[in-house]
């Protein structure tokens, strides 16, 4: 039995083929690392950057009313959740009038957030309900705006079981 002999052309097309299935397998993954990169906080940092003086400016004046806002959130065994928002200014009087809204944001994947409607069930009681939220560890962020103006903002973690 004759054996071929090992050319100087079979050599190249062997390295050609070796790293053209190493450089097909590194973009393949590059490319998936990509597309499923739901960790950040924001889309734009240039962005947020941008509109850092007026969040501070927000929060400062959200701080200078001194309202009192209780948020109280409930994971139900059918896996809904009911968030349930009270609202005080600080006097202690309920704030009505409002527009509240709630939102729930996974730490580790932005695709899973879910909003929670909130109306007002009361003077200055707000409640939601949200379907399927799954247990674990969550971001609860309440935004209150009136006359379109946003008013309130603030970021808790939560642990639902």
């Amino acid at each position: 039995m004759a054996t071929k002999p090992l050319t100087g052309t079979k050599v190249f097309l062997m390295l050609v083929a070796f790293f053209g299935v190493v450089i097909g397998v590194n973009v393949t993954m590059m490319k998936l690392a990509i597309a499923t990169l739901p960790g950040t906080d924001v889309d734009s940092p240039y962005a947020a950057g941008l509109t850092y003086d007026r969040e501070i400016s927000a929060a400062q004046d959200q701080a200078a009313r001194k309202w009192k806002v209780n948020a109280h959130i409930e994971r139900r065994s059918d896996g809904g959740a009911v968030l349930q928002v009270e609202a005080r200014d600080a006097s202690g009087q309920p704030v009505s009038g409002l527009k509240f809204g709630g939102r729930l944001e996974r730490p580790t994947d932005k695709r899973a957030d879910l909003a929670v409607e909130l109306t007002e069930a009361g003077i200055g009681l707000y409640r939601g309900n949200a379907a399927s939220v799954a247990p674990g560890q969550w971001d609860l962020v309440i935004e209150g705006e009136a006359r379109g103006t946003r008013v309130f903002l603030s970021r808790h973690r939560v642990i639902l079981n």
